[in-house]
C-alpha cells in the first residue's frame, strides 16, 4: 500500500499547552512520493514483530512498532497479535527522513489503516487517529488520508479541506532537522511572534492563493528557528520555494515548461 509523503502549505504556531505547541496548518498529500508498505509470510512463526526497511532508527524507536504497541494495547486483539506472529512489514523507503514530509508519520497511519482493514479490527478513523496521535502529532492526517486539510491543535484535529491538488516540486538538502531541537528553538526566541489573526484567514484562502501571495517566512513559522540550527538551510532559501514542516525540504508551484 502507498504511504504518501506531505507538504505544510503553511505552519503556525497558535499557542502552547504544557511542553506541546498548539498549530493551525493546512497539509497536503504529495501523490507522487510515497513508500510502499506491504505484510508478507514469515517463513516460520515468530512472536518478534519483525520491520524490514532502509529506517534511521531501530524498530523500537520506529512510529509503525509504536502505533502497534499502541494499537494492541487499544484492542487487546488475539488476532492482530497472532497476525504479526506469521507476518513481517516490509517498507520502501523513497520518502527522505528528517525532512519535513512526514515519513514516519504516514508510514504509521498507513500501517494503522492496513491493520484495520485487513483484521476487520471494525475501529473508526475517529478511534485509528486518536491512537496514531498518542505516537505522533501529524499522524491523524495520514489516517483520514485527505488529499487537503486544515489542523489544529497539536495535530490531532483534522478537517479536509476541498480544493483542486497542486503539482508540486520538492527539494531535499541532506540536513537532516531535529523537530524538538526546532520548537524548542522557537519557544525560546520566536515565541512572541505568534499570530493567530494571519493563521486564522490562511486557513480561509486555497493553497494556490496562499502560495502566490504570501512569503515562506511569513508562512512557516518553524524556518527561522530551524535556519537558526542549520545555517546551511538559508543557501535554499529561494524566491517562490517554500518550507515544510521543521525542514529540511523546500517546495514550490511546478513551473510550466
Amino acid at each position: 500500500m502507498k504511504s504518501f509523503a506531505k507538504v505544510n502549505i503553511f505552519l503556525k504556531i497558535t499557542g502552547t499547552q504544557g511542553n506541546y505547541h498548539l498549530i493551525a496548518s493546512r497539509f497536503m498529500l504529495i501523490k507522487n512520493l510515497f513508500d510502499k508498505i506491504e505484510f508478507r509470510e514469515k517463513k516460520q512463526k515468530k512472536d518478534e514483530f519483525e520491520l524490514i526497511g532502509n529506517f534511521g532508527c531501530q524498530t523500537e524507536s520506529n512510529t509503525i512498532y509504536k502505533v502497534y504497541q499502541k494499537l494492541l494495547a487499544y484492542t487487546n486483539s488475539k488476532k492482530l497479535r497472532d497476525f504479526f506472529s506469521f507476518h513481517k512489514i516490509v517498507v520502501e523507503k523513497n520518502i527522505p527522513e528528517f525532512a519535513g514530509l512526514g515519513g514516519g508519520s504516514s508510514n504509521a497511519g498507513t500501517f494503522l489503516n492496513m491493520c484495520n482493514d485487513r483484521l476487520k479490527l471494525n475501529l473508526t478513523k475517529d478511534e485509528l487517529a486518536k491512537i496514531g496521535a498518542d505516537v505522533g502529532a501529524d499522524i491523524p492526517f495520514f489516517v483520514y488520508g485527505f488529499e487537503s486539510a486544515n489542523v489544529f491543535g497539536v495535530g490531532e484535529i483534522v478537517k479536509k479541506f476541498d480544493e483542486k491538488p497542486l503539482n508540486l516540486e520538492i527539494i531535499t538538502p541532506k540536513i537532516e532537522s531535529d523537530t524538538k531541537a526546532v520548537y524548542q528553538n522557537y519557544r525560546k526566541n520566536y515565541i512572541e511572534t505568534i499570530d493567530e489573526n494571519l493563521a486564522n484567514n490562511l486557513l480561509k484562502l486555497t493553497s494556490k492563493e496562499i502560495l502566490e501571495n504570501y512569503k515562506a517566512t511569513i508562512l512557516n513559522d518553524l524556518l527561522n528557528p530551524s535556519s537558526d540550527l542549520s545555517p546551511k538551510l538559508k543557501g535554499y532559501q529561494k524566491k517562490n520555494w517554500f518550507f515544510s514542516g521543521s525542514g529540511s525540504s523546500f517546495f514550490r508551484l511546478k513551473i510550466k515548461e
